[in-house]
C-alpha cells in the first residue's frame, strides 16, 4: 500500500519500514526543500443547552469551582458538588473562564439568540423566534476558511434527536447561512476515511502498539543534529526527514479499529437519533471528531448535542428524566407555567455533569494519540461551552466556558479565570472569546496580527489577555 503523506516523501521496505537518511553536504550548503510549515493547530467545541445550574436567585453555586485561580486535581476533586469536578484529572490542562456574555437579544426567543450567537457573536436578523438567524459567519467556519483550501468546511456534527424547533444552531458559512450538522456517525466516518479494510486495521493497530521509529532513533537523531559539520540546510533537512516519518505513522493510523467501526455501521440510520441512543452517539461522534483532527482532516470541529432547547431525557443512575428543558424551567413546561419539578435544580446540575463526563471522554481520546512535542491535547484546544448560562432564566450573562489545552502554549492551563467582574454585573461579549480562540489556532485580522475583530462590527474588539499563556 502506497501512503501519501505531506511532505513528498515515500518510505517502504520488505516486512517493515527503510528509513534512509537525506543527502547531507555539510560543507555545501543549500536551501531547504521545503519552507517552514506552520504549526497544526486545531479547535474542538461541545456544545451544550439549556445553560448550567449555576447560582442565580436562591439556587446555590453547583457549576464553577468556588475560588478563581490555580486549578490543581485535588482541589478539583474535592468539590464535589461542582460540575467541573469531574474534569479534575484534567486540572493542569484546563482554562475555565467565567465573565462573557451575548450582546444580542431580538429574536423574541433566549435561545434562538443565545444558539445563534454562540459561534457567530453576530446579530440576529429580525424578530424571528425560532426561525432568526445570525446576520454573520460562525468561528468554525471563519477557523477553516483561513487555515485550508477554498472550499473546505468545518465538521459540524449532532448527537439527538430533532423535533422542528431549533434544531441545527451552530455553525454559518455567513449572514443567514446556517449549516446543517451530520448526525449519523457512519456518514460523518465514511466520508472522512472511507471504508477499513482489514490491512488497514492492521496497520492502525500495528501503529497504536509500538513506539514511534523516531523513538527508536532519538538518541542517534539528536548526536547527528548536533554536529558542528552540518550546516543549517542539512539541519533543515533532517528535520523535515523526522516530521515525514510522523506524517506517515500518523497517516497509518487514520482510521479508527475495525471493531469501533462495525460499532458505528451497525446502528440502523432510523435509530440514530432516538433518544435513548443519545449517549451512544455523542461517544461516537467524538471518536471521529478525534481521529480528524489528529490526521489533521479539519482545522474546526463542532458537535452539538440536543436541538436548540434540548428536549431529551437523559438518564441519570438508570432513570431516565423528563425533558432536559423542563428541567431547565423547573416546571413541566416549555413556558413559564407548569407543575414543579422536585430537586430540578440538582437534576439540572446531574446533567451538567453528564456533559462534563462527555468533555473528559474526548480530553481522553485527544491524550491517546502523541505527537513529537506531546499529545494531541497539547497541539490545539477543545472548548465546552452553552448557549445560555443558566437554568430557570435561561441568561445570557456569564456564559461558562470550559477549554482545554493550549493550542501550541497560546492558552493558560490549569487555571480558572475572569474575564470580568461578575461580582459587579460586569462582562465582556463572547466576540472577545471567540477572537482569543481564533487567534490561538493561527487566525489574523486583515493587518496579519491575531483575530481581534471577529463578530458583529460594532462590538469592541479585542482578546480575553487572561486566557493567554
Amino acid at each position: 500500500m502506497i501512503v501519501s503523506i505531506n511532505r513528498r516523501f515515500f518510505l517502504r521496505g520488505l516486512g517493515g519500514v527503510l528509513v534512509g537518511l537525506p543527502l547531507l553536504e555539510g560543507l555545501r550548503p543549500r536551501h531547504a526543500d521545503a519552507a517552514p510549515q506552520t504549526p497544526f493547530r486545531f479547535a474542538i467545541i461541545m456544545r451544550e443547552g439549556n445553560g448550567v445550574a449555576q447560582k442565580q436567585g436562591t439556587e446555590v453555586e453547583r457549576f464553577w469551582p468556588a475560588n478563581l485561580g490555580a486549578l490543581t486535581k485535588a482541589g478539583m476533586a474535592a468539590e464535589t458538588d461542582r460540575a467541573v469536578s469531574e474534569l479534575a484529572d484534567f486540572a493542569d490542562k484546563l482554562l475555565l473562564v467565567r465573565g462573557c456574555k451575548y450582546n444580542f437579544s431580538t429574536s423574541g426567543c433566549g435561545h434562538a439568540d443565545g444558539g445563534l450567537q454562540c459561534l457567530t457573536a453576530a446579530k440576529p436578523d429580525g424578530p424571528n423566534s425560532n426561525k432568526a438567524l445570525a446576520m454573520g459567519e460562525s468561528i468554525d467556519n471563519r477557523i477553516v476558511r483561513e487555515l485550508e483550501p477554498a472550499g473546505s468546511e468545518p465538521l459540524t456534527l449532532y448527537a439527538g434527536p430533532k423535533t422542528g424547533y431549533l434544531d441545527d444552531i451552530l455553525s454559518y458559512r455567513g449572514a443567514k447561512d446556517r449549516r446543517t450538522a451530520e448526525g449519523n456517525p457512519a456518514n460523518a466516518y465514511r466520508r472522512l476515511f472511507g471504508v477499513p479494510d482489514a490491512n488497514q486495521d492492521a496497520l492502525a493497530k500495528l501503529a497504536l502498539q509500538r513506539k514511534s521509529v523516531n523513538d527508536l532513533v532519538r538518541t542517534e537523531m539528536q548526536s547527528l543534529m548536533s554536529k558542528p559539520q552540518l550546516s543549517s540546510s542539512d539541519k533543515d533537512r533532517l528535520k523535515l526527514h523526522f516530521d515525514a516519518i510522523r506524517d506517515l505513522e500518523v497517516t497509518m493510523q487514520c482510521q479508527l479499529p475495525k471493531a469501533r467501526y462495525d460499532e458505528i455501521v451497525a446502528i440502523p440510520a432510523s435509530q440514530v437519533d432516538d433518544m435513548p441512543m443519545i449517549e451512544t452517539i455523542v461517544k461516537m461522534q467524538l471518536d471521529i471528531i478525534a481521529l480528524a483532527v489528529s490526521c489533521g482532516k479539519t482545522h474546526c470541529a463542532t458537535l452539538q448535542i440536543g436541538n436548540g432547547n434540548d428536549q431529551t431525557q437523559y438518564v441519570i443512575d438508570g432513570v431516565t428524566q423528563e425533558r432536559f428543558h423542563h428541567i431547565s424551567h423547573r416546571i413541566n413546561s416549555d413556558g413559564s407555567s407548569g407543575d414543579p419539578i422536585p430537586n430540578a435544580d440538582m437534576k439540572h446540575h446531574m446533567i451538567d455533569r453528564k456533559f462534563a463526563g462527555f468533555f473528559k471522554y474526548l480530553l481522553q481520546k485527544l491524550q491517546m494519540y502523541t505527537t513529537p512535542t506531546g499529545t494531541l491535547l497539547d497541539t490545539g484546544v477543545a472548548v465546552w461551552l452553552n448557549d445560555l448560562s443558566s437554568g430557570p432564566p435561561h441568561g445570557s450573562n456569564n456564559l461558562p466556558y470550559v477549554c482545554a489545552g493550549s493550542a501550541g502554549g497560546y492558552l493558560k492551563q490549569g487555571q480558572y479565570v475572569e474575564a470580568a467582574a461578575v461580582a459587579s454585573n460586569k462582562y465582556v461579549t463572547n466576540n472577545k472569546f471567540l477572537n482569543t480562540i481564533g487567534a490561538a489556532v493561527g487566525c489574523k485580522n486583515a493587518a496579519g496580527a491575531p483575530l481581534d475583530d471577529f463578530g458583529d462590527p460594532s462590538l469592541e474588539k479585542g482578546l480575553i489577555p487572561q486566557m493567554l499563556a
